[in-house]
């Protein structure tokens, strides 16, 4: 029965892929690709020769319901990003409702996210936490730090490596300067590193030391008194 799969991919490492995505992407009638020129790569790898189309924020809008319409007349389709799940601070969620509302069955595989292994490796309790993605870059996004100033729960977020200090000085401002925190880039890539500090030595570190790479924050959530979040006790030492 046609369908739509949401499938992840790696977010580094290329051997991150499952068996079963790709036996998916192998059986797909269409391979609809963040950018065709980065998930060939990954499917040249593979030995997957599916035909790919592009679906990306530029144009979505504009090519969901050809793709329902082909879905309902038999066609199966898989949607994958650039790296990770779709859907998650990436094109995919515009697809899947259409798809859904249309009666269409959609089947997401579980993988790679980038935020999940940040959040376990931050040391910071990780049964409760909020992800918060990109925050707005400008309209919004103080009213937005306001009111997570006192979320309780850990918090997630994805920056830019090139607003990373901004955005620390900002957190040091609304959060506090001794907020344990946490800075993971290129997670499962050559060059994964987590600092992990108070968010004022962050800011301190970063502000001289301009990162390269994918980012996730992870901000310990306030008032929470627990054995976690003690600063630097595992990781790369601020230095």
């Amino acid at each position: 029965m046609s369908k739509l799969y949401i499938v992840p991919t790696p977010i580094g490492n290329l051997e991150d892929m499952t068996f079963r995505a790709i036996r998916v992407l192998k059986e797909a009638d269409l391979v609809l690709a963040e950018d065709t020129r980065t998930s060939s790569v990954l499917l040249k790898k593979y030995e997957i020769s599916t035909h790919m189309e592009a679906h990306h924020k530029f144009n979505e809008h504009k090519t969901v319901e050809s793709v329902r319409d082909r879905i309902l007349a038999g066609m199966t389709v898989a949607l994958v990003s650039d790296a990770g799940t779709p859907g998650i601070s990436d094109p995919g969620f515009l697809l899947v409702r259409t798809c859904v509302e249309a009666g269409i069955e959609v089947e997401t595989l579980p993988g790679p996210t980038a935020f999940v292994p940040a959040l376990v490796n931050s040391g910071f309790p990780c049964d409760r936490f909020c992800f918060e993605g990109f925050l707005p870059v400008k309209k919004g996004r103080q009213t937005k730090l306001k009111t997570l100033a006192g979320e309780e729960r850990t918090m997630v977020f994805y920056e830019s490596p090139f607003r990373l200090a901004k955005t620390l000085g900002q957190f040091v401002e609304y959060f506090g300067a001794e907020r344990p925190a946490s800075v993971s880039r290129e997670i499962s890539k050559l060059h994964d590193t987590t600092h992990r500090g108070t968010l004022q030595e962050l800011y301190e570190y970063f502000s001289k030391n301009e990162p390269k790479g994918e980012i996730v924050i992870i901000v310990k959530g306030g008032k929470v008194d627990d054995e976690a979040g003690a600063g630097q006790e595992e990781g790369e030492t601020l230095q």
